[in-house]
């Protein structure tokens, strides 16, 4: 392409302007040699002036000095996040930020926006401290078409009033209504008379309903449930949105309620439709013709290893030692996509739904079980299609090479976590029981304490974390709150796995083919900036150096200074910092069984960005990797689907799946701190061999093989991989995001009965309304008010991140042990309100306060509360 043709397609993108990966796409470029030489063009023509270098990937033509376009660059598209007090905050969609901040809405220009929409905002001059601010001028796409919440009979109670919407002004003072339990949706639904109850027969697009909702007519008395609701009328600035009840789900303290609620609440498809049903019927059969065609695993000693509870088990794995000392790694996944094939209605259903989503007591998969936990599975002794990935490894654990092919398996064993890690601890009731497997799992474990080491020396970042696993009786009532426990049988799987990602990703890669990747970029410099300064109260940091920073002032700073003689406020915003994912890693060894350990092992993951999937890669920071995808879990996530579908297309298409891993391919791209600061985006695919090396691509490959590849048009182009991408990000964050809620939701149903109980706790995040904490023992967080605090007037710091009282100096800080008692719960908004009872010993160095000052002081103060002046160890015991 010319530079005037470039010039033109980037004057033709929307606004004037074009990203880096928009022309990508749009150029169809494949290997490094073709994004590079775009790469120089771009700086050719913005050195010449043709074009301006907006950030480091955009670029515009350049503005006259007239306003034709000023419009057209106001306007921003992206989704919208409401918060409970009326206010939200638009997030840009991914496409076309530019890495700048969320903006911010006002309550009074939502203009009848809902939760999650997309919205088109018109931006307005930012505020004095940098912070952009805008109106929603449109709703582009409703999020929400139907609502779950609690129904009431006749005029809005005074809670729901409290939502924030004025009734007096739409005239139906005595409608009947539901409270949404998204407490960010801050308007209730109005219900028209009529509309309280579902019809025998209902039917909604919105929605796909089990038998069950036929039956609502039953019900006499609404006041009180939880209802699902279709919005047939959309909010507006002058009126609230109305709906119709399509599902009376029941009692929020019925068993399995509050299941359905975030089902519902999270839009999240929980019945296949009959057709998906019936052709999961027609296809779930072993065909015995491609079980021969396919290379042949059976007979070896292949064993599928998870938890208790698993239902599908998609992933094998086999450990050989060799002669030389070396190893070899056989991972076998299941082979869905010859079951799921594009297009199908399988196919839709599937990308539909993107993930499975697990919860404590049940899951919605995103296969149905025909597939899921029938021919898709890896049952034992069944005769089963695979992708597999034969690794060698040398003596160390480092990968020399690899191949990839289709394969056939009979599983010889289905293994659980708890047997394989009672089998390393030598325990000789399971040990006799499975002494055929014994020696394997002890290679396994050797074997993949090596890959960790390596893994580890190239900065790779372990965030040992515990997670909540709530506890059932027999009759699947919450009983408990423990932390998982993560053994070697765990993480031997979790490194066997991450090898075979790592090594497809390389492979489709090299051959310059577009796929899928799962990507974690760099973190946002200024969230780097914010943990280094709770970590130095602390006494860590992750060796960062001088901080680079820009000053910069506010067009309404200027503008109000102009004239006055004075000049404008600067800002000081952090630049890009030369972080790496070892700085990260030495953090953590540091801090290991340190009782700072935890608080700061939660710092550090805030301060990372969300992993998510792209078709273009950027590799992955915490893993320190070049290359990675998603591969080794096609039952469960669309991504490892699409990835499988390459994968075979490219085989049988008569490439060979076979590439040996350089030395240099186990360094990290983040290695050096110098690329990072300088935003060097790596990219494996900028190491893609020439047309005219054949030698060089993907080891292995004959140069007639090659050259096949090499002309072989791509599986899946390039721009539905972007879609599919982005899709399959958002149903990754709403399937967690349902899981999180729940759980707590759980958490809070539990601690009902334990109100006035005192626990030890830790805090997590002091802000302007008051201590976040966690109880120590079950896991559970909550809030304890910044005007519970009552022996002084406490204020926020913003720059020091905590809680200081007035008079008495005293400050909560991250990190500091507490003991609180739960005060009362808010259910509706699933949080739970603890106050301060006595001090704690906290973990800044302080000293414990002494037994006889602590007892008076409890008895001199009120019942939860602590009257006193001064924190133990006084202005010396503060850093």
């Amino acid at each position: 392409m010319t530079d005037r043709e470039l010039v033109a397609r980037i004057a033709r993108s929307a606004g004037g302007k074009a990203g880096y990966k928009q022309l990508v796409r749009e150029l169809g470029l494949g290997g490094g040699r073709e994004r590079r030489l775009l790469l120089e063009q771009l700086a050719r023509l913005t050195v010449r002036g043709e074009l301006t270098k907006l950030d480091r990937e955009m670029w515009s033509i350049p503005r006259t000095t007239g306003h034709a376009a000023g419009t057209r660059d106001n306007l921003v598209a992206g989704r919208l996040d409401l918060h409970r007090d009326g206010y939200g905050f638009v997030r840009p969609n991914a496409r076309q930020a530019t890495g700048e901040d969320d903006i911010f809405i006002p309550p009074d220009e939502i203009n009848g926006a809902m939760q999650g929409d997309q919205v088109l905002v018109e931006l307005a001059p930012p505020r004095a401290d940098g912070r952009r601010l805008g109106r929603i001028a449109r709703v582009l796409e409703r999020r929400n078409p139907t609502v779950v919440g609690t129904f009431h009979y006749g005029a809005p109670s005074e809670r729901s009033s409290s939502l924030g919407w004025q009734y007096a002004r739409t005239g139906r003072e005595g409608a009947n209504h539901v409270v949404p339990f998204d407490e960010r949706m801050n308007q209730p639904v109005l219900i028209p008379e009529g509309q309280e109850l579902p019809a025998a027969e209902t039917s909604t697009p919105h929605r796909v309903l089990g038998s069950e909702a036929a039956a609502q007519h039953s019900w006499d008395d609404l006041e009180g449930l939880i209802v699902d609701v279709e919005i047939n009328s959309w909010p507006t600035p002058t009126k609230p949105p109305l709906g119709r009840v399509i599902e009376v789900l029941g009692d929020p303290d019925d068993f399995g309620v509050d299941v359905e609620m975030m089902i519902r609440k999270h839009q999240l498809p929980r019945i296949f439709p009959e057709n998906v049903l019936a052709e999961a019927r027609s296809v779930a059969h072993l065909d015995r013709d491609e079980v021969a065609r396919r290379r042949d695993f059976r007979g070896l000693p292949i064993v599928t290893i998870d938890g208790e509870t698993a239902r599908d088990f998609d992933d094998a794995v086999l450990v050989k030692q060799r002669d030389d000392g070396g190893y070899e790694l056989q991972v076998h996944i299941a082979d869905v996509a010859e079951y799921v094939r594009e297009g199908t209605d399988l196919d839709l259903e599937a990308r539909l739904r993107g993930t499975s989503v697990y919860f404590p007591d049940r899951a919605i998969p995103m296969l149905p079980q025909e597939l899921s936990s029938d021919i898709c599975s890896l049952r034992p002794e069944e005769d089963r299609l695979v992708l597999s990935c034969v690794m060698q490894l040398d003596s160390k654990g480092s990968i020399e090479s690899y191949e990839i092919c289709e394969g056939a398996i009979a599983s010889a064993a289905r293994m659980t976590y708890t047997k394989v890690h009672a089998i390393l601890e030598g325990d000789e009731e399971v040990r006799a029981a499975y002494p055929e497997f014994t020696a394997d799992f002890e290679l396994m474990r050797d074997m993949a304490m090596k890959m960790n080491r390596r893994r580890e020396e190239r900065g790779s970042i372990d965030f040992d974390l515990p997670e909540p696993v709530i506890q059932f009786d027999e009759q699947g009532q919450m009983r408990g709150i423990t932390k998982s426990e993560r053994t070697w049988a765990n993480r031997l799987i979790e490194e066997f796995m991450l090898a075979a990602n790592e090594c497809v990703a390389t492979w489709i890669e090299d051959l310059g083919v577009p796929s899928l990747y799962r990507i974690h970029e760099k973190p946002e410099p200024r969230r780097v900036v914010q943990f280094e300064e709770l970590a130095a109260s602390f006494g860590y940091s992750l060796g960062l150096g001088p901080l680079p920073v820009k000053r910069i002032q506010t067009r309404g700073e200027r503008r109000e200074s102009y004239g006055s003689g004075r000049r404008p406020r600067e800002h000081e915003v952090a630049e890009d910092i030369a972080v790496t994912p070892r700085m990260y890693q030495k953090l953590a060894a540091k801090i290991e069984g340190k009782p700072e350990e935890r608080i700061l092992s939660y710092l550090m993951l805030r301060s990372l960005r969300q992993a998510r999937y792209s078709e273009i890669n950027e590799g992955h920071f915490a893993l320190a990797a070049p290359t990675y995808t998603h591969f080794t879990s096609p039952i469960r996530r669309y991504p490892d689907l699409i990835v499988h579908r390459i994968t075979k297309a490219l085989l049988r298409e008569g490439v060979r799946g076979e590439g040996v891993i350089a030395p240099d391919r186990h360094s990290s791209p983040w290695t050096h701190p110098h690329e990072a600061l300088a935003g060097v985006a790596f990219r494996r695919n900028q190491r893609a061999p020439e047309p005219s090396a054949p030698a060089l691509s993907a080891p292995g490959l004959a140069s007639e093989t090659w050259e096949r590849s090499r002309a072989a048009t791509a599986p899946i182009p390039e721009p539905e991989l972007a879609q599919i991408a982005e899709e399959t990000s958002q149903t990754e964050r709403r399937a967690a995001e349902a899981e999180r809620e729940l759980v707590e939701w759980k958490k809070v149903r539990f601690m009902e009965d334990r109100v006035g109980e005192e626990f030890s706790a830790l805090v997590l995040n002091p802000t302007k309304y008051g201590l976040f904490v966690e109880l120590t023992d079950l896991f559970v967080e909550g809030l304890v008010p910044i005007d519970s605090l009552r022996d002084d007037r406490y204020t926020w710091r913003e720059n020091t991140h905590e809680i200081v009282g007035d008079r008495s100096g005293r400050r909560f800080r991250a990190g500091d042990r507490v003991q609180v008692i739960l005060d009362h719960i808010l259910a509706q908004e699933r949080r739970l309100q603890f106050s301060i009872v006595e001090e704690g010993i906290p973990l800044t160095g302080k000293k414990p306060p002494k037994p006889g000052k602590a007892k008076k002081k409890r008895e001199k103060s009120s019942p939860g509360r602590t009257r006193g002046k001064r924190r133990p160890g006084g202005k010396k015991g503060r850093r």
